[in-house]
């Protein structure tokens, strides 16, 4: 048998970085949104969003005061949970928040440790360790608080084989649900209040060991009216990446101050989820009902000038509303739908990365405008 004597250097780089990494994160778990209505919810990331049904649980299951429904497409899992009962935390959050991200869970190795970790550094609790157990094995939890009401659960799943984790059976979906090719979650972005953002970048730091990925004043993220404010995170790996925005003084109402308006405070803004082909993507979301914001054909006049060669049909682009934006490492193909629930709170943004790491700041005014538009709609900017 062969006996490997020295590391491969890529191997020797992992854990080199590794050994700095002071709060080891493998990527994002799951997202929990409370919903007024999961049974319909679930319908719609099906139908619209083609995500593929995989596991309940509710009263059939012995959950007597809560139903969730578990959806995934590649590595994105996303549960939706409904209470059952007109008092409960998930009714209460859903009365104040509208439907909204609860849970931002991060997979780690040693949820216990990540959590003691987490509380000594000066984080939180939202609760203790526990280990569910069912005949599949053991998943043990832990979580933390963020802004806002959002948390962060630590899940540590080496130990199971079930569908998703004890108290869950298995579902397939009824509808004939499709994949449009979203493959995992980029980024996801929270909305603060004015002066938080400083501070939950420092909580993110301190507590966690995240870096400061890349800064935006109000500068580069304004229009005429409105401007924000904005820091990026980034845990160790690079898996995990948080922007977070808060307000800054414009003429109007700016997007972020709708959102804390309608959200009743601070919450996580939109999910950024990544595809191979942003094209076929979008068309298939298109064709399902999907509504996107929209940004008029002439940002396509001079888009090439301004980040060269692509390639894609920049016609298909226009045709789709596709953006575009490069810097040093490539370009990116990014769109945004939409407001997916009654309040305009929550939306997801679909991204294609050909090399770029960053967040289209290029496409900021031209975004915003467009969020603009559908403020003025409702009254609100």
């Amino acid at each position: 048998m062969e006996v490997l004597t020295k590391a491969p250097a890529s191997t020797e780089a992992s854990a080199a970085k590794l050994a700095t990494d002071t709060f080891p994160i493998n990527g994002t778990d799951h997202l929990e949104l409370y919903v007024g209505n999961a049974k319909q919810s679930a319908m719609y990331y099906q139908a619209a969003l083609g995500f593929e049904l995989i596991a309940y649980c509710g009263p059939e299951t012995g959950v007597r005061d809560r139903v969730s429904y578990v959806l995934q497409q590649n590595k994105i899992r996303i549960v939706l949970t409904a209470s059952l009962q007109p008092d409960s935390e998930i009714a209460r959050h859903v009365a104040l928040h509208g439907d909204g991200v609860k849970v931002l869970a991060l997979w780690v190795d040693d949820a216990e440790s990540a959590y003691y970790t987490a509380l000594k550094r000066g984080a939180e609790s939202a609760f203790p360790p526990k280990t569910l157990r069912d005949e599949h094995g053991e998943v043990v939890l832990a979580a933390i608080k963020t802004y806002g009401d959002t948390i962060h659960t630590l899940v540590e799943r080496s130990h199971y084989k079930g569908v998703f984790m004890p108290g869950y059976e298995p579902r397939k979906s009824a509808y004939p649900a499709k994949s449009v090719g979203l493959k995992y979650v980029d980024h996801c972005v929270g909305n603060v209040e004015l002066g938080g953002m400083n501070k939950w970048v420092k909580f993110y730091q301190d507590v966690m060991g995240f870096k400061l990925l890349i800064t935006f004043d109000d500068k580069d993220i304004s229009t005429e009216y409105t401007a924000l404010m904005s820091k990026v995170v980034s845990n160790g790996n690079g898996y995990i990446k948080f922007p977070i925005n808060e307000p800054a003084k414009g003429l109007k109402k700016s997007q972020i101050e709708e959102y804390l308006d309608f959200y009743k405070g601070a919450g996580v803004q939109h999910i950024a989820v990544a595809t191979d082909n942003i094209l076929d993507t979008v068309g298939q979301l298109r064709a399902n009902g999907v509504d996107f914001l929209y940004v008029p054909e002439n940002y396509y006049e001079d888009v090439l000038d301004r980040v060269g060669h692509i390639d894609e049909n920049i016609e298909d682009l226009k045709r789709l509303n596709i953006l575009v934006d490069r810097d040093e490492d490539g370009y990116l193909l990014q769109i945004f739908t939409k407001p997916i629930q009654d309040r305009p709170t929550v939306f997801f943004e679909i991204i294609q990365r050909k090399g770029a790491k960053s967040f289209g700041k290029g496409n900021f005014k031209a975004l915003f405008e467009a969020i603009e538009r559908e403020q003025a709609l409702r009254g609100t900017l």
